[in-house]
């Protein structure tokens, strides 16, 4: 009887209840199981585009190829470089239109750029389509961000991300295993780091294609005013949680037209501020988050190591961010998101010299899968803190905006680094990536505010 009567009463309890806190109380559904399993994908593959880059540093500065560091550089930076112009225009998109179709649209940018570039038959033309997938490439993560912290329930938001974060980490590896595979083989006549390419268009079509079977983000729709189409994606979630739907909903706080994006951020002092210090520390993490996977292989050639086995080094090294993400994924949640990026910017000094001054196998490779573990962690973190701080309307705008500038960072990352490796060796590189990540932990322990561990969401 008493069942009964709760049964009955939850609908009435719920009445008044927005749609922002309809989504807080479920608990994690299979739809929400869904959406992390295919932003999980999508991510898979946006990664396993960077780290191509990984081998291509290895690849091309050996013979057959042995283009010049030069080259290489703007081979390097061009994909971050579209990863500069492409996640503050897709961040706009996803605060104007909607997550869905920014999600789509960049995977189909990456679909079809991964095809050209595999298609490619001189470097002018590879280089000028890597460019076109950094659109994508620098769009689609701070895009899942969003679109996760919009639907996740606060009390395993952390969890999932992180766990999401670990699961596309495989890619990196998955990838380089792949071309180490196939490089010898070459089926067809093709080179292995061609048949990458295409698995990857291939896993970017299907997630852009799967994302039509999942509704938008409620939150979004309720902050925009589509408060019809907010109800009904947000009773997809109660449904599939098998909890009841409020006969009644409160009208939802709304921003007005033009409200979203660049314009809104501009004008609320609290958010720009908050996204000055993100954009700060996106511009400060490129120089060890991508300058050690990014140039690693490049400083196994110069130890002196063969191209298998500096891929075999990067293949390894990749389980680094999988293994460290799922391990974080567990207490993530329960310590300071502040002292979490201190902790990880810690370790990765003390490994990235570690590293620098080593020359035998086994300690380079056990060195950098914990570089590479702590470097994903700080990513995976940064990303999950940058959102927490952010309300709905702007999220998708500031935090991809702020990614944006570290894409910029990140073009120059190999321009600036492979000479310095070249003329002045693997210590003078690192000594720069230390440099850049004690100013970060400076910036997060002094400008740095809480972060919203467990609590919903604005």
């Amino acid at each position: 009887m008493t069942d009964q009567m709760q049964a009955h009463s939850a609908p009435a309890n719920s009445a008044a209840l927005t749609v922002a806190a309809r989504l807080d109380r479920l608990p994690v559904s299979p739809l929400h199981l869904g959406i992390f399993a295919l932003c999980a994908f999508g991510l898979f593959a946006d990664i396993a585009e960077v780290a191509l880059s990984n081998a291509f540093s290895g690849i091309f500065l050996a013979p057959p190829y042995s283009i010049s560091r030069g080259e290489l550089s703007l081979l390097l930076a061009s994909v971050f470089a579209g990863g500069a112009v492409g996640a503050p225009v897709f961040g706009w998109i996803a605060d104007r239109y909607g997550r869905q179709i920014a999600l789509q649209s960049a995977l189909a940018v990456l679909a079809l750029s991964s095809l050209a570039v595999a298609a490619s038959r001189d470097l002018a033309t590879m280089t000028a389509f890597r460019f076109i997938s950094g659109l994508a490439i620098g769009g689609y993560p701070p895009l899942t961000s969003a679109y996760l912290s919009d639907l996740l329930p606060p009390r395993r938001r952390g969890l999932l991300m992180m766990l999401c974060g670990a699961l596309a980490f495989l890619g990196a590896p998955a990838i380089i295993l792949m071309i180490r595979w196939l490089t010898p083989i070459a089926p067809w006549g093709i080179e292995g780091w061609r048949w990458a390419l295409i698995f990857g268009s291939a896993c970017s079509t299907l997630t852009a294609l799967l994302f039509f079977l999942v509704p938008e983000s409620p939150r979004w729709l309720a902050s925009v005013g589509r408060n019809a189409e907010a109800d009904a994606a947000c009773r997809r979630f109660e449904a599939s949680a098998r909890h009841p739907s409020p006969l009644v909903t409160s009208a939802p706080e709304t921003v007005a037209a033009g409200s979203s994006g660049f314009r809104a951020l501009a004008r609320d002092r609290t958010s720009l501020r908050r996204t000055a210090l993100l954009a700060a520390l996106y511009v400060l993490g490129p120089w060890a988050t991508i300058g050690f996977p990014l140039l690693s292989a490049a400083v196994m050639v110069q130890k002196g190591f063969h191209v298998s086995e500096s891929l075999l080094f990067a293949g390894l090294t990749m389980f680094g961010p999988s293994i460290g993400i799922a391990a974080a994924s567990a207490f993530v949640d329960r310590i300071p998101r502040r002292l979490a990026l201190i902790a990880c910017a810690a370790v990765m000094i003390v490994t990235g010299l570690t590293f620098a001054v080593s020359t035998v196998l086994t300690p380079l490779i056990v060195t950098g899968i914990v570089f590479n573990l702590a470097s994903a962690v700080y990513s995976a973190v940064l990303s999950l803190y940058a959102v927490e701080l952010l309300p709905t309307h702007l999220r998708a705008s500031a935090t991809a905006g702020a990614w944006g500038l570290g894409r910029v960072v990140s073009a120059l990352v190999p321009i600036a680094l492979l000479p310095l490796l070249g003329s002045h060796g693997a210590i003078a590189m690192f000594t720069v990536i230390s440099t850049a990540l004690l100013l970060s932990a400076a910036l997060i322990g002094i400008a740095g505010p809480p972060g919203r561990e467990r609590r919903p969401v604005d």
